[in-house]
């Protein structure tokens, strides 16, 4: 540990879980937008939009507080007779 870091902590103790710093790569309003256009595709498919990994999709929408799509009736990897 370094010494700064020690100062750091004498100066505040409290133990920071989360960082002021806004998202680099995927903006958050472009990833809602994205999410209501195209509300049942896969992570793949919304990281070849944004030119970035699935993982980084992932966390994005978990920033937002996205969940995944509960209804199998919306899903695209079911035919639509078993829907």
């Amino acid at each position: 540990i370094s010494k700064a870091t020690l100062q750091n902590w004498l100066k505040d103790p409290s133990i920071k879980l989360t960082r002021n710093k806004p998202p680099s790569k995927i903006p958050n309003e472009a990833l809602l937008k994205d999410v209501e256009q195209h509300p049942d595709d896969y992570l793949y498919e919304r990281a070849q939009r944004f030119g970035c990994s699935k993982s980084g999709i992932e966390a994005a929408l978990k920033r937002l507080g996205v969940s995944q799509k509960k209804d199998l009736g919306a899903s695209k990897s079911l035919p639509h007779k078993e829907s």
